[in-house]
């Protein structure tokens, strides 16, 4: 047997080696060039995810947040997050409070009313808490379309919440007391100074009435739907 010289069999591999590695980049030139299915199973959509290509049976992933759509901006407040200034009660405020607006700009005769109440009141041990008073229409507006999402519709929300153009406490004309001793107690006594129940779903409701110290509280609506100050 005749063995080839090693330093034929060097010359050799030096001669195969650069033609399969051009004949590589030649291969990897083509494909490049015309594509290949194998290539490409998935295209970009160009909204951050990812489309399957034809015939994939891979679901897309769901939309990232970014790429939903904002909230509708008329259900955002105008002015940004509400504050005191709007109505807005910070906790334990009083019916003495002049530096809270919602008890400041309640109407003078009423707020007169519910300070000659709060003393006697006091002494039965029971104290006047304001939940709520005077509102911006800003506040009203945006108490009424959570009351719309609570509910469900604008029909049983007005069973609870008015319109800035209507609401009473907009005007100044309107009080929400609590606790429950206190809403016992004006509904109980309340007459005597003019303050009275107005809707027997709200028993935290109240406002002046100058009649009711001698002819009693008027009768109560069963709620704001049928009072006819609500009726545009």
């Amino acid at each position: 047997m005749t063995r080839t010289p090693p330093s034929s069999r060097t010359s050799t591999h030096r001669i195969r080696r650069p033609l399969v590695v051009g004949l590589m980049a030649v291969l990897a030139a083509i494909v490049v060039t015309l594509g290949h299915p194998l290539l490409k199973p998935f295209s970009d959509s160009g909204s951050g995810s990812v489309t399957p290509g034809r015939g994939s049976s891979v679901r897309p992933p769901a939309p990232s947040l970014p790429d939903r759509a904002p909230p509708d901006s008329s259900q955002q407040d105008r002015r940004g997050t509400l504050d005191e200034a709007d109505g807005v009660v910070p906790d334990g405020a009083t019916v003495l409070d002049d530096d809270v607006p919602a008890v400041a700009n309640l109407d003078a005769d009423l707020l007169a009313a519910l300070r000659r109440a709060a003393p006697e009141a006091a002494d039965d041990g029971v104290a006047f808490t304001v939940n709520s008073g005077w509102r911006s229409p800003e506040y009203q507006n945006q108490l009424l379309r959570k009351a719309v999402s609570r509910y469900g519709s604008e029909a049983e929300a007005a069973r609870w919440v008015a319109t800035a153009t209507t609401s009473p406490h907009v005007s100044g004309d309107a009080v929400d007391i609590g606790p429950d001793a206190a809403t016992a107690w004006l509904a109980e006594h309340g007459a005597a100074y003019g303050l009275c129940r107005i809707y027997r779903n709200e028993p935290w409701h109240f406002e002046l009435r100058t009649e009711a110290p001698d002819r009693g509280c008027p009768r109560r609506y069963a709620d704001p739907t049928q009072d006819p100050r609500m009726r545009p």
